[in-house]
C-alpha cells in the first residue's frame, strides 16, 4: 500500500539520518580495527627486530645452528601474523562494502527528497522501499586492542651457555602477553591497578608493574611481588598515567612479555595533612605524618576536608612509637581546637589498643591493637537525613565501617547536622609513631 506523500518524506529523511548514523559507526569501528592492525603489524615487526638482533649476536659461535633455529620463529611470526590479521581483512571488507552502501543510499535519498512530494513519490517510494532492506543498525564486532595478537619474543642472553641439544628450544614467539591490566581504580593522591593472568597455561611466580606519566617515555618500576593488585601512590591529579605488567614463570629468571599499556588518572584531591603544626614533621607530598619529639598541642588534622561518603580512607601505620590509651585515628565533622585525641563528640576514632570510640564513647567491640604494617580503613554512608527519632541526639546518620587486621566493626554515628565531607584526624602521645594517609 502506498504510503502517505508526507509520511513517505518523512521516512525518507529518518532513513538518511539512519544511514548517516551508520556511516559513522562504521568509520569508528574500521578506526578501531585499524589500531588492532597497527598493534599486530608494529608488534610483529617489532618481534623480528628482536630475534634477529638476539640471533645474529649469537651467529659467530653457533652458526648454522641458530640461523635454522632464526628461520623456525620467523616462520611462526609470519604465521601468526597472517592468521590473525586475515579475519580483519575480513572485518575491513565488510566494513568498507558497508560504507560504500550506506554512502549510495545516502545520495538517492538526498537526491529523492530533494525531489518534494509531487511528481516524484515514485522515487522516494522505491527509496524508502530499498532502505528497508538494508540492516542500518547491523554494524560488525571490531576486536579491543588487549584481544587481538601482540606479537614479542622470549629470549635468553645465557644461549651461550647452553649445549648444542638447547638450541632447538631456545626461545619462542608469543601472540599475547600473559597477563594483562584488568582494573585501574583512583584513589585520593593515588591509583589502584589490578592485574590478571590471560593464559591459563601460564604459572606466574612473580608480577611486575611498571608506571610513567603519558608525557614521560621511560616506565619505571614500582612493584615487584606475588600480589595482583597494587596502589601506586604520589599520583597528580588529573595527569594521565600509564601502567604495564609482566610476570615471571614459576621457576623462571626471564620476564614475561609486557601487557598493552592502560592509561588512567586520579581526578580526587590528594589527602594532606595540615603543615606547621607543632609535633609532627610531614612528607614533602603531606601524606606521611611522623610524630617527633617536640611537646604535641593536640589533634594533627587535614589540611581541608577532604574525605567524602562513599569513599575509602586508608591509614597505612608505617612505624610505631610507645602506644598510649587516648592515641587516635580517624574522622570528624570539623576541626575543634582545644582537644589532645579524637575521643571526643561529633568524632569517631581507634586507639592504637583497637579501642573504638563514637563521639567520645568507647564501644564494646574492639578491634585488634595498631602493629607496624597495620592498615585501618574507614567506609562511611549516608542512611538518613532529618530527624531520626530517638533519644540519642543528633540528627544526622551515617553507616561507618572501621577495619583492621581482618576484621571490622559496623555502627551508626549520629551527627548534628549533615556533612558534604570529612575532616580526618591523628593523635599520639609518643614519639615514633609515622602515618601515611591515602
Amino acid at each position: 500500500m502506498d504510503l502517505e506523500p508526507e509520511l513517505l518524506l518523512q521516512e525518507a529523511r529518518e532513513n538518511v539520518e539512519a544511514a548517516q548514523s551508520y556511516r559513522r559507526e562504521l568509520g569508528h569501528r574500521l578506526q578501531g580495527l585499524q589500531e588492532a592492525r597497527r598493534q599486530i603489524k608494529e608488534s610483529a615487526s617489532q618481534t623480528r627486530d628482536v630475534l634477529k638482533q638476539h640471533f645474529n649476536d649469537l651467529k659467530g659461535t653457533l652458526g648454522k645452528l641458530l640461523d635454522e633455529r632464526l628461520v623456525t620463529l620467523l616462520q611462526e611470526v609470519d604465521a601468526i601474523e597472517q592468521e590473525t590479521i586475515k579475519p580483519l581483512d575480513d572485518c575491513q571488507k565488510l566494513i568498507e562494502h558497508g560504507v560504500n552502501t550506506a554512502e549510495d543510499l545516502v545520495q538517492e535519498g538526498e537526491i529523492a527528497i530533494l525531489g518534494g512530494v509531487g511528481e516524484q513519490n515514485e522515487k522516494l517510494w522505491n527509496f524508502t522501499k530499498k532502505a528497508s532492506h538494508i540492516q542500518l543498525d547491523s554494524l560488525p564486532e571490531v576486536p579491543l586492542l588487549v584481544d587481538v595478537p601482540c606479537l614479542s619474543a622470549q629470549l635468553d642472553d645465557s644461549i651461550l651457555n647452553i649445549v648444542k641439544d638447547h638450541i632447538f628450544k631456545h626461545g619462542t614467539v608469543a601472540s599475547r602477553p600473559p597477563v594483562q591490566i584488568e582494573e585501574l581504580v583512583e584513589k585520593p593522591g593515588g591509583i589502584i591497578v589490578r592485574w590478571c593472568k590471560v593464559d591459563d597455561d601460564f604459572t606466574a611466580q612473580d608480577y611486575r608493574l611498571q608506571f610513567r606519566k603519558c608525557t614521560s617515555s621511560h616506565f619505571e618500576d614500582v612493584y615487584v611481588g606475588s600480589e595482583t593488585e597494587f596502589i601506586v601512590l604520589h599520583i597528580d591529579p588529573n595527569v594521565d598515567y600509564q601502567f604495564r605488567v609482566c610476570a615471571r614463570g614459576d621457576g623462571r629468571q626471564e620476564w614475561s612479555p609486557w601487557s598493552v599499556p592502560q592509561t588512567g588518572h586520579s581526578t580526587l584531591v590528594p589527602h594532606e595533612w595540615t603543615a606547621g603544626f607543632e609535633g609532627y614533621s610531614l612528607s614533602s607530598r603531606r601524606n606521611i605524618a611522623l610524630r617527633n619529639d617536640a611537646e604535641s598541642s593536640g589533634v594533627l588534622y587535614s589540611s581541608a576536608p577532604t574525605y567524602f561518603c562513599g569513599q575509602t580512607l586508608t591509614f597505612r601505620v608505617e612505624t610505631v612509637g610507645q602506644p598510649d590509651r587516648r592515641d587516635s585515628l580517624g574522622v570528624c565533622a570539623e576541626k575543634q581546637n582545644g582537644y589532645d585525641s579524637l575521643q571526643r563528640d561529633q568524632a569517631v576514632c581507634i586507639s592504637t589498643n583497637g579501642a573504638v570510640f563514637v563521639n567520645g564513647k568507647e564501644m564494646t567491640n574492639q578491634l585488634p591493637a595498631v602493629t607496624s604494617g597495620s592498615t585501618v580503613t574507614f567506609d562511611i554512608e549516608a542512611v538518613t537525613l532529618g530527624s531520626t527519632n530517638n533519644n540519642e541526639g543528633g540528627n544526622f546518620k551515617l553507616r561507618v565501617t572501621i577495619s583492621s587486621n581482618n576484621r571490622e566493626v559496623v555502627f551508626d554515628w549520629l551527627l548534628d547536622q549533615s556533612c558534604g565531607s570529612l575532616y580526618f584526624g591523628c593523635s599520639f602521645f609518643y614519639p615514633g609513631w609515622k602515618v601515611l594517609v591515602f
